[in-house]
């Protein structure tokens, strides 16, 4: 689809979003099963539900403009997955703490990547004068923020500690 005005580029990056939490999803799952930390599975089952919720969020918004939310595949997510994958689950470690702090920097690239892209949403939403989406996708963002600020609370609380 050629990006001829504002509305074009919302409407792709809408479709990007999805493809984002998608990958996302599942790799939050994975770094669920590898956490050791009861609090930081915790944390990750309650962003992998977050993520779900946003999904179908994102669905509707994309149903509301008759585009399909599979329309686009986001190469930026793919690349932060493979990384997770690459640097929390397949990588060898000597301590579960030490993996636990690998898993937080690993997930919350990823989160910082939905904030930057629920952010840019809402930016266009506003301009364009969607005010309904422009609600939906403020209240993406700010759930986004909370689980970010959920691990970093964990990292800095204990897990860090411990694999110090």
């Amino acid at each position: 689809m050629p990006m001829n005005n504002l509305k074009d580029v919302y409407l792709d990056q809408l479709q990007d979003l999805y493809s984002a939490c998608d990958q996302s999803h599942l790799s939050t799952l994975k770094l669920m099963d590898a956490a050791s930390d009861a609090e930081l599975t915790q944390a990750l089952k309650d962003g992998a539900k977050g993520i779900e919720s946003g999904m179908a969020e994102l669905k509707a918004l994309c149903d509301g403009h008759e585009i399909d939310p599979k329309g686009e595949h986001c190469k930026g997510m793919e690349g932060l997955v493979r990384e997770a994958k690459a640097h929390a689950l397949e990588a060898t470690f000597g301590d579960d703490a030490a993996r636990d702090a690998m898993i937080i920097t690993q997930y919350q690239r990823m989160v910082h990547y939905a904030i930057a892209g629920y952010g840019c949403l809402v930016a266009f939403a506003d301009r364009l004068g969607f005010d309904a989406d422009a609600s939906v996708l403020r209240h993406l963002l700010e759930d986004t923020y909370g689980g970010d600020r959920r691990t970093t609370g964990l990292a800095a609380g204990s897990i860090n500690k411990k694999a110090a």
